[in-house]
């Protein structure tokens, strides 16, 4: 039924009854009886009316759901339908807030930065990502104008020629940043930061790896070809000269041969196509196994000793061989002659020295390593010293197996070391790697 309907049928029915018992009463007792029973019934009901709209003003001023009357006739249904929008309202708002939070959230876990900013460029909000971008305080600066905030000249440039639609690329600070404007409604500007140093530095690498492979491999093939070109021309050798010719080759050979070794060797620890095979590891065996390796290195110009004091692990034998193998290694091709190199497996029950896992540490009395290179010595080709590797007939790429090998056992290697006092290599792993 029409509600205009059901609004006036009440207030008709009350008018009829005021008139039907004012005329009984002017009936039965006079005209002026039912006149004045007429005016005293349609004031008591002005007087409802009107303490109905002062409660409805009162709760306008203050709405709630609670603060409702109950209502008689009309103001019944009016009452109900204003308690159902009000609590349509705050069911709305309720939601409401739940999506802002959901928002905020979303906007503050968000791994690229956002700001927002008026047409002027003031800012008004920004993320956590945003501020750790541009070195930005919400706190602090919000309500500043952002040129005055990234004073770089490349940023100014792009404000200033306004072409959005293409991203910029900047250097700020320490990172490399992706930035690009998106002007949104009327008056306001998305500032989007992505950071891309991490992916620049792994392109980096990348760059790094393929020219120091190339160049790695060009160096003995370079030799072989060489010394190739003269056996096959006319140029007469003696027998002294031929040997030395194939000694350089084969040793050039076996260089180049190894360098491609590492590299599978890299490649098969990084694929995810190859799991982890664990067995039980007899580490006095793989320790002794090592310890030949190094001596047969070395020639007798070192003095190498190995002391095994832990347990046996599970894992990959040939992986952990071939860390351990590189860590000796590298010591013995970095200590002068007539230095010492030590093997050491130990429990790790002294948890001041790195946990309480096993570890196996390399400790040598060798030219050592200057702080600004040991982050960096793990790198794919990294050489602190490029004259010596060669001479040292390293590949550049032991370092990186260690630390890949550890990584798939779960464990990890520090390193320390002080430029003329030696270094120690400390390939650790978890305590739950211990049979």
């Amino acid at each position: 039924m029409n509600p205009r309907v059901l609004f006036w049928i009440p207030a008709l029915l009350r008018l009829s009854v005021i008139l039907l018992g004012s005329i009984v009463m002017g009936w039965m007792f006079g005209l002026i009886a039912g006149l004045t029973m007429s005016f005293l019934s349609m004031l008591a009901l002005l007087l409802i009316q009107l303490s109905y709209l002062y409660q409805l003003g009162e709760w306008l001023d203050k709405p709630n759901s609670e603060g409702l009357p109950d209502g008689w006739g009309s103001w019944t249904a009016i009452f109900a339908r204003l308690y159902r929008l009000r609590r349509d309202d705050e069911r709305n708002q309720a939601e409401l807030t739940e999506w802002l939070a959901r928002f905020r959230q979303a906007m503050h876990l968000l791994p690229d930065g956002v700001a927002i900013m008026d047409d002027v460029l003031f800012l008004e909000w920004c993320n956590p990502a945003a501020e750790r971008h541009l070195g930005l305080t919400m706190a602090r600066d919000k309500g500043m104008r952002v040129t005055n905030l990234i004073r770089h000249p490349d940023f100014i440039d792009y404000i200033i020629l306004g072409r959005y639609e293409q991203p910029l690329t900047l250097r700020l600070r320490d990172r490399k940043l992706i930035c690009q404007i998106i002007p949104f409604e009327n008056r306001r500007q998305i500032l989007v930061t992505h950071d891309i140093t991490e992916m620049d530095r792994i392109e980096e690498m990348r760059r790094d790896f393929i020219a120091n492979a190339s160049h790695e491999l060009r160096t003995p093939l370079t030799v072989i070809v060489g010394f190739l070109e003269i056996a096959s021309s006319d140029m007469p050798l003696d027998s002294a000269t031929r040997a030395a010719h194939l000694k350089l080759m084969t040793e050039q050979g076996h260089r180049m041969q190894r360098l491609i070794e590492d590299m599978l060797t890299l490649s098969r620890l990084e694929s995810a196509d190859y799991p982890l095979r664990a067995e039980r590891v007899a580490i006095g065996a793989l320790v002794e196994e090592v310890l030949q390796e190094a001596r047969a290195l070395s020639g007798g110009k070192h003095e190498i000793t190995a002391v095994v004091d832990g347990p046996d692990v599970r894992g990959s034998h040939e992986e952990l061989r071939s860390a351990f193998a590189n860590l000796a290694s590298n010591a013995v091709r970095y200590t002068p002659v007539g230095g010492q190199v030590q093997l050491r497996w130990e429990s790790g029950h002294d948890a001041g020295k790195g946990g309480d896992g096993p570890r196996f540490v390399v400790s040598d009395t060798g030219i050592g390593i200057d702080q600004s290179h040991i982050a960096r010595l793990t790198e794919r080709f990294y050489r602190v010293d490029k004259s010596r590797s060669r001479e040292t007939q390293g590949t550049g790429l032991g370092l990186a197996i260690v630390k890949h090998v550890l990584l798939r056992h779960g464990g990890s290697l520090a390193i320390r070391s002080e430029p003329g006092k030696g270094s120690s290599f400390i390939a650790a792993l978890p305590a739950s790697s211990v049979v």
